[in-house]
């Protein structure tokens, strides 16, 4: 017989999840975060709030990972004491490293085993999420739940957004919660900040000015565009300025194709390489600067440029350029803000100079698509890794949640998705730790946060075997996803490496000729094996109407993707064989 009562501290917990509109969360029950999951089960449910059992931490958060990049609200996953929450860490990492807002809940044996050998004790994992997260905030007693939760989810949803560590020891929530307690929890307005952060109004007005003295200027729009919302004042920004704009990987979507204004999101990419090496200032919002834009150095980057860096963090403004215009502050504040002064002082003349820039890179956009077009007519055997891509990219909508997983098919696409539309929040990639194995999880993540949504996987054979047990969860909870394996065999990444710099010496690169689609027959998916180019589609569309987990096996060739040269020849720049 279920009771409703509220009376421990696991009840506690799952009011105050409730009380910041949390409706999911992801990993597997443990024995000490029983008191959690019976909240849930016996009222929880009934109140709104729902979990999603995982078949491996690790994916579990994944999928915290995935709903938060697809709804902007704080993905929630759990782990039991111990392995629990070493299984965790992969996924920590990689939402850390993306500045992915997560709320990771780790249980830990009661204080009083310390030291004990009791079984999944004696970890410090306080330690252990140290480098991965915001903060870190352990918990004894019920009665400092609701001030220790406040607390995290402060630190995770302000600022530069990332994941944050609640340790809740077994005491905290198997012992009694008195009802004042539960009167701790209070509306989030009331804790944490609501309003967005403006930039410094003699910055802005800096700014503006440094504007009026250029004659080619390019916005770069990174992940804290899409964190922020940004995407309509951006595009209002760039198209009603004639300001060619291009995005960082994290940034997709913030401007998309659909603008004329749009110069790509990676710099293999015609019109982007020549904005690199010719613009004379960079807008830059939201963007970290990191080897995604190949930290903005030569030859790619012309180093006489003038930089106007926005970003919410300040420690990220200058990391990897000198600016000129700092502006620390939240990305679509700080756009709207300058959007107001450059309407009171900006000449029609100066934005009639910056359409001819506009126009000029317009220009080389359609040299990009003539090479797209060779692509499309490739029928070589095994399936070239472009064609692949271009035929999946084709094939899905601009609002289809579209996750990429891997290394050498997710370069590929990089280089492909400047010619698609993509709305915000609706691309997943972990670009910034570049970790395996996210598809499956990201793709069960953003299925769940949007029902109604297509969600397409694609992912590279190695990627797709780290969390392969996840096909169990997409199917138990009929979850239509289909997830596209681009099958070379081999670790290609690595493999192209061999082949460039070690004289073709390989070495555990190879995989055998696995048949993916029997394994996941499996697991009760509709599944296809392709091996002609001109069948990608149809098996696409035969997946889509089955309405259940399809995965597709495609036999694709060994490639190297262009863009490896040019972060190798960045590294021989800076000395990386040189001895000191």
């Amino acid at each position: 017989m279920y009771t409703k009562e509220k009376t421990t501290g696991g009840d506690l917990l799952v009011e105050c999840l409730l009380n910041e509109g949390v409706t999911t969360i992801f990993g597997i029950v443990g024995g000490e975060l029983l008191r959690i999951y019976d909240a849930i089960e016996r009222w929880g449910r009934e109140e709104g709030i729902d979990t999603v059992m995982m078949r491996h931490e690790q994916a579990g958060g994944h999928a915290a990972d995935a709903w938060a990049r697809g709804t902007g609200e704080i993905g929630v996953c759990l782990g039991t004491a111990g392995p629990g929450v070493t299984h965790l860490v992969p996924a920590v990492a990689a939402a850390w490293a993306d500045s992915i807002p997560m709320l990771v809940i780790g249980a830990q044996i009661a204080r009083m085993f310390d030291n004990t050998g009791i079984l999944q004790g004696n970890l410090d994992q306080m330690k252990l999420m140290e480098p991965i997260t915001k903060a870190q905030i352990s918990v004894e007693a019920p009665y400092e739940i609701p001030k220790a939760f406040q607390r995290a989810m402060k630190i995770a949803m302000t600022g530069r957004k990332g994941p944050v560590f609640l340790e809740l020891r077994e005491t905290a929530l198997v012992r009694k919660a008195k009802e004042a307690y539960f009167r701790e929890i209070v509306p989030p307005e009331k804790y944490r900040p609501i309003y967005r952060p403006s930039g410094n109004q003699n910055s802005i007005k800096e700014a503006v000015d440094l504007l009026k003295t250029v004659e080619k200027p390019i916005i770069i729009a990174g992940g804290g565009t899409i964190a922020s919302d940004a995407s309509s004042n951006l595009i209002k920004l760039s198209q009603q300025y004639r300001i060619p704009a291009g995005t960082t990987i994290n940034g997709i979507g913030a401007i998309s194709c659909d603008q004329d204004t749009y110069i790509g999101s990676y710099l293999t990419n015609n019109a982007f390489r020549t904005a690199a090496s010719q613009a004379d200032l960079i807008l830059s919002f939201g963007a970290k600067w990191d080897y995604t834009l190949l930290y903005g150095a030569a030859p790619i980057w012309n180093q006489n440029q003038k930089i106007i860096q926005n970003d919410i963090d300040p420690e990220i403004i200058g990391r990897n350029r000198p600016v000129d215009v700092p502006l620390v502050g939240d990305a679509k504040v700080v756009i709207d803000q300058l959007l107001l002064e450059m309407e009171e002082s900006l000449s029609k003349a100066k934005i009639a100079k910056w359409n001819e820039w506009n126009q000029y890179l317009t220009e080389l956009k359609q040299e990009d698509q003539k090479l797209i077009q060779k692509i499309l007519k490739s029928d070589k055997l095994p399936i070239k890794p472009q064609r692949l891509a271009y035929e999946v990219l084709d094939f899905i909508k601009p609002d289809t949640q579209f996750v990429l997983d891997g290394g050498d098919i997710a370069v590929f696409t990089f280089g492909l998705l400047s010619n698609k539309t993509r709305l915000p929040n609706s691309t997943y990639y972990p670009i910034s730790m570049g970790h395996l194995g996210t598809g499956i999880p990201h793709a069960i993540g953003a299925q769940i946060a949007k029902p109604d949504k297509e969600v397409v996987c694609l992912t590279g054979d190695g990627s797709f075997m780290f969390n392969i047990q996840e096909l169990d969860t997409a199917t138990r909870l009929n979850l239509p996803i289909i997830i596209v394996v681009a099958n070379n065999s081999c670790w290609g990444m690595i493999k192209s490496n061999q082949k460039n710099n070690l004289n073709k010496r390989y070495c555990d690169v190879d995989f055998p000729q696995t048949n993916y689609a029997d394994i996941a027959k499996g697991f009760g998916c509709y599944v296809e094996r392709v091996t002609e180019p001109s069948e990608i589609k149809s098996a696409l569309q035969r997946a889509k109407n089955s309405g259940k987990t399809s995965v597709i096996d495609v036999e694709i060739a060994f490639e190297t993707p262009p863009a490896m040269k040019i972060v190798g020849l960045w590294k021989k720049s800076k000395g990386l064989f040189e001895n000191p």
